[in-house]
């Protein structure tokens, strides 16, 4: 019996994809199609899958043509499958000629010649462009601006902010001709805000109200009455409202969770997380600005929250909020604070600070071991799971693009276009930032030292 091999991402199946199935079928007796996973396909810069990896193996398997289909996960895979598999002929697009001549070590190989005039990246930009709006005072709106750039079907087409300062001159001129958020909207058909967190419950309403999408850094708001009310708003009007935290769209963070809900390190009784920056405060009046720079509660609070509420869940039994206040400034600047919980089988703390530095560590602790994190763990392409024995250690690498902007704008576009949940941020997480958020702000649990 003669095996053959090919692999491939499979999304938006076409008749391009399966004459070159019928094709490798015809080379032998017995088919194996490889189907590359979501993030295999995000570590080789594919960002535009549009199927998740489910829907691409029914697909594949719909057409009858697979006698086995397998997942191709990481780099070097291939060389393992035909030796597993006792593959007599590996064979792909022409495209690839000559780019896999290397496995002629191991069996035959075959470049079958591309069906012409269809490709799913065509499919793809045949898709309306989403037109992005930028709005806030941060110079982050550059990183949106250029990540947007990997993401195909995403356009910057307008900018909205109070202070152009840290704009580049390209995003200066677009903020030159919207001088006032409502001047957004005949201009784009979602927005990017990171605006003053007090700003964003009043913005996005507008937006929402235009029939716009949202993606909003967090915290989107700072009171939970008004979360409920948008993301009832937003889901009556079949709108995306999703929370902009970066760090959740790091390759690296993704997988380490994954590691940690596999019990890979056995029960998890204890996380702390540290973040902090030093904030530039000879000038004083920076406080008293129209949209001044975020408290450290806001600033570092939800990446701090994040891998706490993602790895324990929201319904601690307890928390107690520490704050170190900013004396004599006009609105609550917290230079430090540092939140401890306890949970009915473990406890967590968090630091942040933007007038106290600190190792920006993430430590995840188990029955069996621990996940190490190394400043700045929130864009970390590296971690370790640490054991007792220290044979057993072992190191994961993973590429870093883009501090994971780039993936969160994919999924947000995503989201849109087919009407699923594609963020990394569960509602139940968002909103227990904000209930966090605005217990600080209340008060509630607080000790201010």
């Amino acid at each position: 019996m003669i095996k053959v091999v090919t692999y491939g991402t499979f999304d938006l199946l076409h008749y391009g994809h399966i004459n070159l199935l019928k094709r490798a079928k015809a080379l032998g007796d017995y088919l194996i199609v490889g189907v590359t996973a979501d993030t295999f396909d995000r570590e080789r810069g594919k960002l535009n899958v549009q199927q998740s990896l489910m829907e691409r193996v029914e697909a594949v398997r719909a057409t009858g043509l697979a006698d086995k289909i397998i997942i191709e996960e990481y780099e070097g895979q291939k060389i393992d499958d035909v030796k597993r598999y006792d593959i007599d002929i590996f064979t792909v697009g022409s495209d690839w000629k000559g780019k896999f001549d290397y496995l002629e070590e191991y069996c035959k190989v075959v470049y079958l010649e591309r069906t012409q005039g269809v490709s799913s990246t065509e499919i793809r930009s045949e898709q309306r462009t989403l037109r992005l709006g930028l709005v806030g005072v941060s110079p982050i709106l550059n990183k949106v601006e250029r990540e947007s750039a990997f993401v195909n079907g995403i356009e910057v087409s307008g900018v909205y902010s109070v202070n152009s300062h840290y704009l580049t001159e390209q995003l200066k001129q677009y903020a030159s001709q919207t001088p006032t958020f409502d001047a957004l909207f005949d201009k784009c058909d979602a927005f990017y805000i990171i605006s003053e967190p007090d700003k964003h419950y009043q913005q996005i309403k507008l937006a929402l109200e235009h029939g716009k999408h949202v993606l909003c850094e967090s915290p989107i708001v700072m009171d939970v009455e008004q979360w409920q009310e948008l993301r009832d708003m937003a889901k009556a009007n079949h709108l995306v409202l999703m929370d902009s935290i970066k760090t959740a769209y790091s390759t690296a963070y993704y997988r380490l969770c994954l590691l940690a809900k596999s019990g890979i390190i056995g029960r998890i009784v204890s996380i702390d997380a540290t973040c902090t920056s030093l904030f530039n405060f000879e000038n004083m009046q920076m406080l008293k600005k129209e949209s001044p720079e975020w408290n450290s509660i806001c600033a570092w609070g939800p990446t701090a929250m994040l891998p706490i509420y993602q790895l324990l869940g929201c319904n601690y039994s307890s928390k107690t909020i520490a704050t170190n206040l900013m004396p004599n400034a006009e609105k609550d600047f917290d230079l430090f604070t540092r939140i401890s919980y306890i949970y009915p089988h473990a406890v967590a703390s968090l630091k942040v600070g933007r007038g106290v530095k600190s190792e920006g560590e993430l430590v995840i602790s188990g029955t069996k071991g621990y996940i190490y994190v190394p400043a700045p763990w929130w864009k970390t392409d590296y971690f370790e799971v640490r054991y007792e024995n220290p044979s057993n250690n072992k190191q994961y690498f993973y590429q870093l693009d883009g501090e994971g902007i780039r993936y969160e704008l994919l999924s947000f576009q995503k989201s849109i276009l087919t009407k699923k949940d594609f963020s990394y941020v569960s509602e139940e997480v968002s909103k227990a930032i904000v209930k966090t958020i605005s217990d600080f702000n209340q008060r509630k649990d607080t000790v201010i030292i």
